[in-house]
């Protein structure tokens, strides 16, 4: 007995004992609270909502519409204080929209593209242009939100006064391996479609796990590393409940995202269409801003960077920044980097 209680003794007193340990104090304490910035819900329709996240003294003019991925929580973009970049925006003095999408039900199997990426996206737009005093809105689009408001931007530019695209996706052909997998003949997007309805998070979960499949052991090792530190283990649980809060994708919106953006790669093949109307991504003209990240295995640098090429803007600018797809955009390093980056590019289009 003796020597089993000393060995757990020195287990315990061990680096990865510590670590252990100090998780176990912070249990108790449960997952931080996330979506804590004070704001209102300026519309609502279906399962989504518009909120409207206020200044104490409003210092721009034009407000900042957010557009985050569709099968994402809107949090992303605000985790917690010190963490938040709608907080962050809201101290600087800018008036902060932001998409919340809701979760879909079956019922909503059968939305389209153009219902979301045209007539919602559309409603927020000039929900946002009408508060303004400009009479519009800067557009910011987030990933697969980036790739909605792309088309929206190209297609019905009014009271849009700039677009940031931040990893948002535009080349499919660049998509790496997500895209070699979206064009196997053997994926049949249809007969998901048909079978679920709504395409299940827990499916693309699956696959957004087998692009790296030794990550969530490379997280486990970080983790027991840095166990002591409170804001780095506050900061990490955050953004994993974010990332184990997924939604569902509405079933004829992701039958139509597979088939012409991953495998016709409509957007750059100038084939795509929205409400009707064609969409040739050199119809914007307002200021553009693409941001990529060098380690970012969803959305690659190639993927992103032809929005550039694309787009007929005097003003447009091309930004390729350290970090992945989720940390570059919430990690302690963007406070001091990314977020001033975005803030000065608004701000110096205000009027």
């Amino acid at each position: 007995m003796l020597p089993k209680l000393a060995l757990l003794g020195s287990l315990l007193d061990s680096p990865v004992g510590k670590s252990v340990s100090a998780l176990l104090r912070r249990v108790p304490k449960g997952l931080p609270a996330v979506g804590q910035t004070p704001h209102t819900v300026a519309w609502s329709e279906n399962k989504w909502r518009l909120l409207r996240f206020s200044p104490a003294q409003r210092k721009f003019a034009r407000p900042i519409l957010m557009v985050p991925s569709l099968i994402n929580r809107w949090y992303v973009l605000d985790l917690g204080s010190g963490r938040s970049l709608i907080e962050w925006l809201v101290a600087q003095g800018h008036e902060v929209y932001c998409i919340d999408w809701g979760t879909p039900g079956a019922e909503d199997r059968y939305l389209t593209w153009d219902d979301i990426g045209g007539r919602y996206l559309g409603r927020a737009v000039r929900l946002v242009a009408r508060q303004s005093p400009t009479g519009d809105a800067h557009v910011l689009g987030y990933c697969l939100g980036g790739a909605l408001a792309a088309p929206y931007v190209a297609a019905f530019p009014d009271g849009i006064a700039s677009f940031l695209a931040l990893a948002t996706p535009i080349d499919f052909s660049e998509a790496g391996i997500m895209g070699l997998w979206t064009r196997q003949p053997g994926f049949d997007v249809r007969s998901i479609v048909d079978a679920f309805g709504n395409v299940p998070w827990p499916l693309m979960q699956a696959s957004f796990k087998m692009m790296r499949p030794t990550l969530d052991a490379t997280k486990v090792v970080g983790l027991l590393d840095r166990a002591w530190d409170d804001e780095f283990l506050d900061g990490f649980l955050a953004t994993e409940k974010w990332g184990n809060d997924n939604v569902s994708f509405p079933g004829e919106c992701y039958a139509r995202y597979i088939e012409e953006l991953y495998r016709g790669n409509a957007l750059v093949a100038g084939t795509f269409s929205l409400l009707g109307k064609r969409v040739d991504l050199g119809d914007i003209t307002v200021p553009v801003l693409a941001l990529a990240f060098g380690d970012d295995h969803i959305v690659p640098v190639p993927c992103a960077k032809p929005l550039i090429d694309l787009v007929s803007s005097r003003d447009k600018q091309l930004v390729v920044d350290r970090g992945g797809h989720v940390g570059a955009v919430v990690s302690r390093k963007a406070a001091g980097r990314l977020w001033p980056a975005l803030h000065t590019f608004w701000a110096q289009r205000d009027r």
